[in-house]
């Protein structure tokens, strides 16, 4: 996956749903004004890849909300896996580690060769959007702020070798200041425009503070997906998008 060409582009709508059904719905309806469909784990529990399968026969492009967390060995074999159903995009908790990290991207970049196929990019996730810091320091006992944790995750996922990471606006700042890396994709976990409701996140931002803050691709969910005209809420999002591309090219 290369940096995001257009405002589209850089929509990655949440599949939240429980049925194909569903999916085959959303994907008629929004494949020309979203980027990607992120599939997650109540879709990959009940239907696996026959729900990527379906993205990419409506012609879709799917997201894999995989989070895998295990020891190395068991990530390496389920990364290798994804390269073998055509997974093209994924992603892996930073907290297994450098070595379930490292040795993961070197797995899935052989299995790749081998199968000669294009290495699917590896995104990392630093840490869940409905964490706040009372979490983070009384029941993880992490003494650092969300900020500083985060950004020392995202130093280990691309010192490790991942393409990007998964975090918040606010903390994008901080990582496009401290690693000098054009290249590195940095995906916005929890966007909420602000006519829509914050639900169970805790650290949101709105699509414009995204863009602003060097984010390249943000998860929208229920502001598209719930709204009583879906399409008519991808195109606001995507005018906010486009407002806050044009604001960046004349700071510039």
């Amino acid at each position: 996956m290369l940096k995001p060409n257009c405002p589209k582009d850089r929509i990655i709508l949440a599949l939240d749903v429980d049925t194909l059904e569903e999916v085959e719905l959303l994907v008629n309806e929004l494949k020309d004004y979203v980027g990607y469909f992120k599939i997650g784990l109540p879709l990959i529990v009940s239907y696996g890849f026959e729900a990527v399968r379906l993205i990419e026969r409506l012609g879709g492009k799917c997201y894999y909300d995989s989070k895998f967390h295990d020891i190395p060995n068991t990530v390496q074999k389920a990364c290798i896996s994804l390269v073998k159903n055509n997974i093209h995009f994924f992603n892996i908790h930073i907290q297994g580690g450098s070595k379930m990290i490292s040795g993961s991207v070197k797995a899935v970049k052989a299995a790749a060769k081998r199968l000669e196929k294009e290495p699917p990019v590896i995104l990392g996730v630093t840490l869940l959007s409905s964490f706040g810091q009372r979490t983070l320091t009384t029941e993880l006992c992490v003494e650092k702020s969300i900020e500083d944790y985060v950004v020392q995750l995202a130093k280990v996922a691309h010192d490790s070798g991942l393409d990007g990471v998964v975090a918040s606006a606010e903390e994008a700042k901080r990582i496009r200041k401290e690693i000098d890396d054009k290249d590195f994709i940095i995906v916005c976990p929890a966007t909420r425009p602000t006519w829509a409701s914050v639900n169970d996140q805790v650290r949101v931002d709105t699509p414009r503070d995204a863009i602003l803050s060097g984010v390249d691709y943000m998860v929208v969910g229920r502001p598209i997906t719930t709204a009583e005209n879906r399409v008519a809420a991808a195109k606001l999002i995507l005018d906010e998008i486009s407002t806050a591309l044009d604001d960046l090219t004349v700071k510039a």
